[in-house]
């Protein structure tokens, strides 16, 4: 079953669940990390949805479990896993998403070729029609749009500054960077020629 609240118009956040411990602490605790060295520029958005790695074994490199976002703080890693004060970036400073209940999806998203993926943003239309990754990746017309929508998130969560410059159109590979997108793209196509 998916949420009745995820529509069209849901912000989405494509992100990596590396362990299944993760996926538990998600499941059981609410809250998912993302290090602040190398989180998205915004993480005010509606849900995340969780990209599976190799280490899940039979359920790997897919998608199958979103969760709505309620909010998220500044913390360490220190502070959320305690029984890890040893850990080489235990004072390194993440984001602390707090999550509500985990929702699977009627169909498992299936990464197909692409497997090595970082965050991206996507919508509720694009992760409702999906069947694999590559169905998430916003539409080159679309993505002016998915962009104002994540500033206008951010700016009202008093994440990202707008400098009261009006918006204008930015270059295809700089908005597709913004969104994660050029990154998650780079991947599919390196993926693909190593399969040939």
């Amino acid at each position: 079953m998916t949420d009745p609240h995820l529509s069209n118009t849901s912000l989405i956040l494509v992100a990596v669940m590396n362990d299944p411990r993760d996926l538990e602490i998600a499941r059981l605790l609410g809250w998912y990390r993302i290090p602040l060295r190398s989180a998205p520029k915004v993480i005010a958005v509606d849900y995340l949805a969780f990209y599976q790695t190799a280490a899940f074994g039979d359920e790997k490199w897919r998608i199958q479990t979103i969760a709505p976002v309620h909010g998220h703080e500044l913390t360490t890693r220190l502070e959320l896993l305690r029984d890890e004060p040893d850990h080489p970036h235990a004072r390194h400073e993440y984001y602390k998403v707090q999550l509500g209940p985990l929702e699977r999806l009627p169909e498992a998203i299936l990464a197909d070729q692409w497997r090595r993926i970082t965050f991206f943003y996507t919508t509720g239309e694009y992760l409702l029609n999906a069947k694999t990754v590559r169905d998430l990746i916003i539409a080159s017309e679309e993505r002016q749009l998915l962009w104002q929508s994540l500033r206008e998130r951010a700016s009202q969560a008093q994440e990202y500054q707008t400098s009261g410059e009006p918006d204008v159109a930015l270059d295809p590979a700089i908005l597709a960077a913004l969104l994660g997108i050029q990154e998650a793209e780079s991947a599919y196509h390196t993926h693909a020629k190593d399969e040939e």
